[in-house]
């Protein structure tokens, strides 16, 4: 029998995730399903939560009876989200265990509403470990200035952490030696540093959706021709140059002298890990986002119609290296025409963490709601 596109990439050095969860994907046997694919590990956020729940009758009898328990919204929803992220977890142990620890990894956000809290952040992510209480689950926090502090504390305490909304290189770079800083401390203290998992996720298409905003407010002010066909030629194209950057960086710092010491001691590499990577703009491939990031010993995180679509009609063919000319290029053309890729990814990183902000109280709200009526 012939391998799926997925299984291919497995075998490249590209594990394949799955961005998306809900109690239906869980009860049908779909998740196993896809597992049975090649699929090797789950992401989520309060989005991907609020669009399961609201969007379905799903949860409809857990929600009344935790109603009838006296339980508070916020308990409800945790309860709800918990019980899916440990029975997700479950399905994919054998994946764990036949990767080492490598795969089979399922994650969950810490209340985004503590972005920008140190404290609130590591007590929260404390809680949910002890709730969980799975090995193979990663605790997602965001890479704030405030964040790196939080995963660093967290990872010296032996938690698995999912770095999210990175977007530009510096972010990466504070996000890598936060990871390395915290495996060092549990090192330190005699921990076991082998157990811990941690994967560095960036954001991709979002990058192309601002920046092809801004292009398009160019070119409808540009007269000059050269000029206007320089702006079209850079469409589409600074997610995958800033990413080509970012992964340069993740093989220079995770595959050298570096991260050497502690590799010996047992640890883990953190991973480098593709999210957000759904196409937006119809114009553009419909897993341009997968096709475009193929690089070994990396995640790409893809939603299910993306999977799908690259189950149907992807090719598996090596497209990062670690050579940045091209992606410099694009960047530096960028930014010679107005357009600075570490503005837009600054913005973006507020804009993700109120976006996730927004979609908590949304699901939130829709709980509330459920079980008024209910």
């Amino acid at each position: 029998m012939s391998k799926t596109t997925i299984q291919q990439l497995g075998e490249f050095g590209q594990s394949v995730w799955l961005d998306y969860i809900s109690r239906s994907l869980i009860d049908t046997g779909n998740l196993q399903a896809m597992i049975n694919q090649g699929l090797r590990g789950m992401t989520s956020n309060p989005t991907i939560f609020d669009k399961a729940i609201s969007t379905s009758n799903d949860y409809d009898k857990k929600i009344l009876d935790l109603k009838k328990k006296s339980k508070s919204t916020f308990e409800i929803y945790d309860d709800l989200t918990v019980k899916d992220i440990q029975d997700a977890a479950d399905i994919f142990r054998s994946v764990y265990q036949q990767t080492n620890g490598r795969d089979g990894l399922v994650s969950l956000e810490v209340n985004p509403k503590f972005a920008y809290m140190i404290e609130d952040t590591i007590t929260e992510a404390k809680r949910l470990y002890e709730k969980v209480n799975r090995p193979n689950v990663m605790f997602k926090v965001p890479s704030t200035d405030i964040g790196f502090t939080a995963i660093e504390k967290l990872l010296s305490e032996g938690i698995n952490i999912n770095v999210t909304l990175i977007f530009s290189v510096q972010q990466y770079v504070k996000t890598a030696q936060a990871y390395i800083n915290g495996i060092e401390r549990l090192h330190q203290k005699n921990g076991d540093i082998r157990k811990v998992c941690s994967v560095a996720s960036v954001f991709v298409s979002r990058i192309d959706t601002a920046t092809d905003e801004l292009i398009q407010k160019k070119l409808a002010k540009e007269g000059n021709a050269d000029v206007k066909s320089k702006l079209e030629s850079l469409q589409g194209k600074a997610a995958v140059a800033n990413s080509a950057i970012i992964y340069k960086n993740y093989k220079e710092t995770f595959f050298s002298e570096k991260f050497k010491y502690l590799k010996e001691k047992g640890a883990n590499v953190q991973r480098l890990l593709w999210g957000s990577t759904s196409t937006k703009n119809p114009a553009y491939s419909d897993i341009k986002y997968v096709t475009e990031l193929i690089g070994k010993h990396t995640v790409n995180t893809i939603p299910e119609k993306t999977l799908r679509a690259f189950l149907d009609h992807g090719v598996v063919k090596e497209t990062l290296t670690g050579d940045t000319k091209e992606g410099q290029k694009i960047i530096d053309d960028l930014m010679s025409l107005g357009i600075n890729i570490n503005e837009v990814c600054k913005k973006l990183l507020e804009d993700g963490v109120s976006a996730f902000e927004k979609s908590f109280t949304s699901l939130l709200n829709a709980i509330e709601e459920k079980a008024k009526k209910l």
